[in-house]
C-alpha cells in the first residue's frame, strides 16, 4: 500500500496518509494546511524464509539453529 510519512511545514505535526498519485494533495490533520512535506522512510518488511546468519533478528539463535545452550545442536529434549 502507498501509505507515505509527511510533516506539516506549518505546525510540525508528523502523519502518515495513503497516497495514490503523487501529485495528489496531502492536508494536515492538525491543523489543516496543505504544506507538507515528504518525508524520508525506512522501509520494513518480513518473510517466511529461514533466518539468514548475520541478519538482525538472528541474534537469539545460535550458529546450529539452537536457543539451547547446552547441546547447542538442537537434539535434546530442552531444545
Amino acid at each position: 500500500m502507498p501509505l507515505h510519512e509527511f510533516v506539516c511545514t506549518d505546525c510540525g505535526r508528523e502523519f502518515e496518509e495513503l497516497v495514490f498519485k503523487e501529485e495528489e494533495i496531502v492536508s494536515c490533520p492538525e491543523c489543516g494546511s496543505n504544506n507538507a512535506s515528504k518525508l524520508m522512510s525506512a522501509c520494513r518488511f518480513k518473510t517466511g524464509g529461514p533466518i539468514v546468519q548475520g541478519s538482525p533478528s538472528s541474534s537469539a539463535v545460535t550458529s546450529r539453529g539452537s536457543s539451547c545452550s547446552g547441546c547447542s545442536g538442537g537434539s535434546c529434549s530442552t531444545c
